[in-house]
């Protein structure tokens, strides 16, 4: 029985198309620098949002309908959700989907009885991917919703909690292997503090990396053989989450020698949050070869807290593109970690979102294609560092093996110093307006 009846198959119908249900600029096949545009943006569905998620905010309850015709809170409803998801991704052409534990079963009081729903489920999701080929491309654990997680979960000043959380992300970790799962996820929702009067931080972050090795220890053990991710995020619902942004995440995984194992799944609003751009942790996360996986949307720069809207901005799109093709690609995906609107509550609202997104990653893909091509950035930067390479002093202080000493009287022998070379931001930007619009 179909549940998306009224929505056909949505095709590719090119940039002058006017129809709401069809993609303008996504075109899986189309191929960009060597490559099919569905290589390049392996999309994914977002479990929680996508089938769970009713429009609910703190001021009201949901007004959209997730049902799908069972009782909600039911074995039968989570089953509905799957058919539900699956056939949406086969009208998308979406190739893989994420998930947390308690999104995909209605979670028990006793934990024994929640994975026993768990097992249940995931046989009949195994059955629908080998149905139709899609693909699991990272599972994580819920560990801030329940009461329970009030105070975190790794950094719980509770041991019990902690055996709670440990609990979890074993059968987490378990469901993603038998899913076949490329990654796995810590989204750190509750590990944060409030207030440093109450908090040893010290004592926290050393829980959170204990849990975390121990979740490396056993993937491994069980055949897992992604990669870990850790997803940055400052604030909400923490008013200071361990996991602020990108650096800071990959300067906690070096510490406790976790870096071997992780990378980083970058959020686009999550990055906005922390004061950057999504592109600036796309480039942190490049340069020290911990740029995993993506969770596609973005924020509103209004609002201060986690919107996780549907990516519209090309212009951010293209910068995000631009760093994903210059390190070249992803060992994960694009997740759309992304929800309607809250009165945008319909079935044909949920394609439309969806729509737009893969088609603004795709429009940012071709226009960041078109900015390496170009190569005027690239150039630029490249010149814009060239005294490093063309002069004696810059290749002795890049060979490492300088000396305060005698760099310090290299400039004395110069007497009076130079401006550096202009750094041509307007140029540049004016590059990128040409290309978007030309």
């Amino acid at each position: 029985m179909s549940i998306f009846e009224s929505i056909p198959q949505i095709k590719y119908e090119g940039p002058k198309s006017k129809n709401p249900l069809a993609f303008k600029y996504y075109d899986p096949d189309k191929v960009i620098m060597g490559k099919k545009m569905s290589e390049h943006l392996p999309f994914a569905m977002a479990w929680w949002h996508n089938l769970c998620a009713e429009g609910t905010d703190m001021f009201g309850r949901g007004v959209a309908n997730k049902s799908f015709g069972c009782e909600y809170g039911t074995m039968e409803h989570a089953k509905a959700k799957v058919d539900a998801g699956f056939e949406f991704m086969q009208k998308l052409g979406i190739k893989y989907f994420c998930f947390h534990d308690v999104d995909i079963v209605p979670e028990a009081d006793d934990i024994k009885e929640t994975n026993r729903r768990l097992d249940e489920i995931t046989d009949y999701i195994l059955e629908k991917m080998n149905e139709t080929g899609i693909k699991c491309l990272w599972g994580t654990a819920n560990m801030f919703s329940n009461p329970r997680f009030c105070n975190g979960a790794g950094s719980s000043n509770s041991a019990e909690v902690f055996a709670f959380a440990c609990a979890q992300v074993k059968k987490a970790l378990e469901l993603t292997v038998k899913l076949g799962g490329r990654g796995y996820v810590f989204w750190g929702g509750r590990e944060g503090y409030e207030t440093l009067i109450n908090t040893d931080v010290k004592f926290e972050q050393d829980n959170i990396a204990r849990l975390m090795k121990m979740a490396v220890e056993y993937g491994r053990k069980i055949g897992f053989t992604g990669d870990f991710y850790i997803e940055p995020k400052p604030k909400e619902p923490m008013k200071h989450q361990y996991d602020f942004d990108a650096a800071t995440a990959i300067g906690f995984l070096k510490a406790h020698g976790l870096d071997k194992d992780f990378k980083m799944n970058i959020e686009a609003n999550h990055a906005t949050l922390a004061g950057h751009t999504f592109e600036h942790d796309l480039r942190i996360s490049a340069i020290n070869g911990m740029l995993g996986s993506i969770d596609a949307n973005q924020g509103d720069y209004l609002l201060g807290w986690d919107t996780d809207e549907f990516p519209f901005d090309v212009y951010s799109a293209t910068m995000c593109m631009y760093e994903v093709l210059k390190a070249g690609g992803l060992t994960g995906g694009f997740n759309f970690d992304a929800k309607n609107r809250r009165p945008s509550y319909t079935y044909e609202d949920m394609f439309i979102g969806f729509i737009l997104g893969m088609d603004t990653f795709a429009l940012g893909l071709m226009k960041a294609a078109e900015l390496i091509e170009d190569g005027r950035v690239d150039e630029f930067k490249a010149q814009r560092y060239s005294s490093y390479y063309n002069t004696e002093i810059g290749k002795k202080i890049l060979s490492d093996n300088a000396t305060l000493e005698e760099i310090s009287a290299y400039a004395e022998g110069l007497g009076k110093a130079s401006l550096p070379g202009s750094g041509k931001q307007e140029y540049l930007e004016g590059v990128i307006n040409q290309i978007l619009f030309n």
